[in-house]
């Protein structure tokens, strides 16, 4: 499967913005996605992840209620829902892919060593 993330840009601390991945290639509803990203002289992080079943998602405790993983399966994308942005949000924020082999699991990882498939990033700046 081959991801391209999208939505980036610059916003104000306080605002939201929505991430767009976009999958083709093999079978999206197999796979479990996740988001991650990397700010400025900081380790890629695993941030929020989904899986096929679209439920229970998991997040980082660094943007959990702020942030919200959504899918669906029929326009191949994944989204990333991001509020209430904070300057430490500022990052390189990629998707990624991990075939889960079964339609219907609730299981994802925020781990970037399991992950099959990467996007490349797009970058969201807040400003003060």
């Amino acid at each position: 499967v081959q991801l391209q993330a999208s939505g980036g840009g610059l916003v104000q601390a306080g605002g939201s913005l929505r991430l767009t991945c976009t999958a083709s290639g093999d079978a999206f509803y197999y796979f479990s996605y996740a988001w991650f990203r990397q700010g400025p002289g900081k380790e890629r992080e695993g941030i929020a992840c989904i899986g096929t079943s679209g439920r229970n998602p998991s997040y980082t405790d660094a943007v959990k209620g702020r942030f919200t993983i959504s899918r669906d399966n029929a326009k191949n994308t994944v989204y990333l829902e991001m509020n209430s942005l904070q300057n430490e949000d500022s990052a390189v924020y990629y998707c990624a892919a991990e075939r889960a082999g079964y339609r219907g699991s609730h299981l994802c990882f925020l781990s970037s060593d399991g992950q099959d498939h990467w996007g490349k990033g797009t970058l969201v700046t807040v400003s003060s």
